[in-house]
């Protein structure tokens, strides 16, 4: 039985600009997550990653297609499937009512359950929250209201864990808290789906990975995999100008970073020879394998034109 189990899942929503028609924001979605795996869900913004988050929560149903979790159908057996979740939402909601250790203990309430402030309390210090314990939530910080959603999600000890762009805007201290929290809970068991577009966390901590667009899994495969299919090494040199237009139809640019695919020796000399001729200079520059990001904008270059239908 698998942790997660979207089965042909589609979903449309009344287009904004028709009303008779309507917008599909997921395309017949099949996907198994098993057990204990650390799952990472990847795409740009738009692909459907919350919409499949908000249906397996419960709160969007899904037009076509049946989605569970440990064999409980999120409609029919609502109430199983909930529990046996723990969601951190992109979105910062929290109660300025009550202090953290209120909250948490509200929370726990919720899935019927008291008298659990020792897990409380490791998950206060796991966290970094346990100063903060006694302080009201509305006088936290955006990065410990973070931490706190985190907390409110595990209360209950969930055996899958959804984490939806959970470290989004937040400090290199909290980053690597979590990380290693969510990784020792993930080695005792608990299944981890992660969204995030923070590539490199993906590719650090997830086993296996779908890349979503357009509502549709256009990749699917263990991350060993996807970085083995990648079609080349990259060049990536620093440049102070523009470069050529030719170049620059090839290169991803950040700033004064420039990344290139380089096949081999001679396509390596032909790019530097080209900003030579442009009068640039190219500095700091070296070669590297293909990292997840490289795999990513390569695999959305391949479905440029892959695009969810409108349906009448």
């Amino acid at each position: 039985m698998p942790a997660i189990s979207f089965q042909s899942v589609s979903k449309s929503y009344p287009s904004p600009r028709s009303p008779s028609k309507s917008f599909l924001a997921l395309d017949r979605v099949s996907l198994q997550i098993e057990r204990g795996e650390f799952f990472g869900l990847l795409g740009p913004n738009g692909a459907g990653k919350t919409t499949m988050i908000s249906i397996l929560a419960g709160l969007a149903r899904a037009s076509a297609g049946t989605v569970s979790v440990l064999g409980s159908d999120v409609v029919t057996d609502f109430a199983q499937a909930r529990r046996n979740l723990g969601i951190v939402p992109q979105e910062l909601v929290f109660d300025p009512f009550f202090s953290v250790r209120e909250a948490l203990r509200f929370q726990s309430g919720y899935f019927g359950i008291r008298n659990n402030d020792a897990w409380i309390d490791e998950l206060l210090q796991s966290l970094g929250l346990a100063d903060k314990a006694g302080a009201n939530t509305r006088q936290l910080s955006g990065g410990m209201k973070r931490r706190m959603l985190v907390a409110q999600a595990l209360v209950h000890k969930p055996p899958v864990i959804v984490l939806d762009e959970p470290t989004a805007g937040v400090d290199v201290e909290l980053r690597q808290t979590l990380w290693q929290f969510i990784a020792k809970l993930n080695r005792q068991g608990h299944t981890v789906l992660l969204t995030t577009h923070y590539l490199e966390e993906a590719e650090a901590l997830c086993g296996r990975i779908a890349m979503l667009k357009s509502g549709r899994i256009v990749a699917l495969d263990s991350t060993s995999e996807l970085l083995k299919a990648a079609s080349s090494n990259v060049l990536r040199f620093k440049i102070d100008g523009d470069l050529p237009a030719a170049l620059a139809e090839k290169a991803r640019v950040t700033g004064r970073i420039v990344q290139m695919p380089a096949q081999d020796a001679r396509e390596i000399e032909a790019y530097l020879a080209a900003v030579r001729e442009a009068g640039l200079i190219a500095h700091d520059v070296e070669i590297r394998k293909a990292d997840l990001e490289d795999v990513f904008v390569e695999v959305m270059a391949q479905h440029r034109d892959s695009v969810a239908g409108v349906a009448v």
